[in-house]
């Protein structure tokens, strides 16, 4: 690592911070560069590429946020927000879905945090009520009715 990139290590958190912000306003090349700057400054750390994957998630790109979150668990395989993060950003693949609910299931049971098991609750009933098997028109429209 260079001695240029060195002075700004302290400045990680700020970095990473400001991209997942970005992200929240909307501003994709913003979010990227910020991510990449915190890439540089810590390379070995996976939230980058964790906050890369996030990004294209919510833009619904799912097969790019798959790939930087499988990165990320390369490097930290039990990476528990990462792993539920995949699993989420796999229940909405229409090839992944199981998948997905399965690495959901499993992170909800291994984690110690309340907030993963949450995300991972709240993901599996998503995913259940809403994309493995949506009402159709018909039941939507009695359902109206009621």
């Amino acid at each position: 690592m260079s001695d240029f990139i060195k002075n700004y290590k302290e400045d990680f958190v700020l970095l990473l911070e400001a991209g997942f912000v970005a992200i929240m306003h909307q501003d994709e090349d913003s979010a990227t560069k910020l991510f990449q700057a915190a890439q540089l400054v810590d390379p070995q750390n996976v939230m980058p590429k964790i906050g890369l994957g996030y990004m294209h998630f919510l833009k619904l790109e799912l097969q790019p946020a798959i790939i930087y979150i499988k990165q990320a668990l390369a490097k930290e395989p039990n990476n528990e927000f990462a792993q539920a993060l995949l699993g989420v950003c796999m229940t909405f693949s229409t090839d992944m879905g199981k998948q997905g609910v399965e690495m959901l299931h499993k992170t909800q049971t291994k984690s110690h945090d309340p907030e993963i098991r949450n995300l991972a609750n709240n993901a599996t009933d998503f995913y259940e009520k809403f994309i493995k098997a949506p009402p159709s028109p018909a039941e939507i429209s009695a359902h109206k009715r009621k």
